[in-house]
């Protein structure tokens, strides 16, 4: 119940975003919060993910040593894809 209450906010929350300004007006104040908001909710979780991945692979490697470079392998693909939803959230800020 929890998790659709908090689904059902955040798509109430993000419906203006979505309104198109009309011809020859300029964005207001509330596109800079929305675009500071979507780049603070991209950085904040995604270093939530990282801090996840690192803490598994850290106990995958002490459950077993001999498995080290493959789970580091993994763990630096893992890092670098999660990496990249910052950047192109970073990039659609610019270009807003």
């Amino acid at each position: 119940m929890k998790n659709k209450l908090m689904m059902l906010a955040a798509l109430m929350m993000a419906t203006p975003m979505f309104a198109q300004a009309q011809s020859g007006t300029t964005t207001g104040t509330g596109s800079l919060l929305g675009v500071a908001f979507a780049m603070a909710l991209a950085s904040g979780l995604c270093g939530l993910g990282q801090g996840k991945a690192i803490a598994s692979a850290a106990e995958g490697v002490a459950r077993n040593p001999g498995a080290g470079a493959q789970i580091q392998t993994l763990l630096l693909l893992g890092l670098a894809f999660i990496e990249s939803l910052v950047l192109f959230t970073f990039v659609i800020v610019l270009i807003r």
